[in-house]
């Protein structure tokens, strides 16, 4: 298989086919990130050839011998059949709807047993494709996108350079409600900074509520030494918050959120990690957070922090 770099892939995605279709981020411009620091280039896209050559790979997977007779020695179960790819790289999304229909009917032809495509993808590589498009790419089999929205706080997508603002997310994600093709959010909890966590958990509560995402992932702001954002903390223009208050901000936006959705923190940046599903499980998701900001040193938390070699 054909891999670039540091493959990321939400942890809901284990059970995928990654398929590297991109490597890098086309923005990479947000002042928190550092995932693709490892590459020699800011985005590349993979030849056809090679995405042929996995899908080549990957469809031996069910059907060689030397695997099945291996797997019987080991006493270990036959492999299941693949049903959903995941395609890798921070925004494959932004691709042309004809490069990625291509990918999709390469995908059907060598796997016919997957059913549905994922990946990572950016608001403004949804605004990039027409209704239409859309369309014909949820019959291809695009679904369940992952967006890192980050937040529904406009002062803190400025100053991180998300490149677009919270009008823009809810615009897109309602096209893509149309389109018919399902979406999960991920919440970077700390965004916001030291003083405004409840700002930016009402504001991004308020755009989800009018939306439909699956799932809200929230993930817990990390923030390391070549990133631009270190830099402008050590500038004194942005004060990191509290770990105590980011789980006091989780709070907040749980208890706004008036949606049915799968609500989770299931990254490693969170030392907690629950899920469930909103609204029947809000009272036992909030008593869990009520314990932990009850219970938990601030200390300790800082300490997970650092022991963070990367995300």
């Amino acid at each position: 298989m054909h891999y670039t770099g540091t493959i990321w892939r939400p942890p809901y995605e284990a059970s995928s086919l990654l398929l590297e279709v991109t490597a890098g981020c086309t923005h990479h411009k947000c002042k928190f990130c550092t995932l693709y620091h490892d590459l020699p280039f800011k985005f590349r896209i993979s030849p056809i050839e090679d995405i042929e050559s996995d899908l080549q790979e990957a469809q031996l997977w069910n059907t060689d011998p030397v695997s099945m007779l291996a797997a019987r020695l080991q006493g270990i179960p036959r492999p299941e059949r693949i049903q959903r790819a995941f395609l890798t790289g921070a925004n494959p999304f932004v691709l042309k709807h004809e490069r990625l229909i291509a990918i999709a009917s390469l995908i059907r032809q060598y796997i016919p047993s997957i059913k549905t495509i994922g990946c990572f993808a950016r608001i403004t590589d949804v605004a990039l494709k027409s209704d239409e498009e859309l369309a014909s790419l949820h019959q291809a089999g695009y679904d369940g996108l992952t967006i890192g929205i980050e937040t529904g706080d406009d002062e803190a997508l400025r100053f991180m350079n998300k490149g677009y603002a919270a009008a823009d997310i809810v615009k897109q994600c309602q096209r893509l409600d149309c389109a018919g093709i399902h979406y999960s959010f991920f919440y970077l909890v700390g965004i916001s900074g030291a003083g405004r966590g409840e700002v930016g958990a009402k504001a991004t509560a308020a755009i989800c509520n009018r939306l439909h995402p699956t799932l809200i992932g929230v993930n817990m702001l990390t923030i390391y030494p070549d990133s631009e954002l270190y830099q402008e903390i050590q500038r004194g223009n942005w004060q990191e918050e509290s770990e105590l208050d980011k789980y006091k901000e989780i709070r907040i936006l749980l208890q706004r959120l008036e949606i049915t959705t799968q609500f989770a923190a299931l990254g490693a940046s969170n030392a907690f990690q629950f899920q469930g599903t909103l609204p029947e499980d809000k009272d036992a998701l909030t008593a869990a957070l009520d314990k932990i900001i009850e219970t938990v040193r601030e200390d300790d938390l800082r300490e997970y922090r650092k022991s963070l070699p990367h995300l």
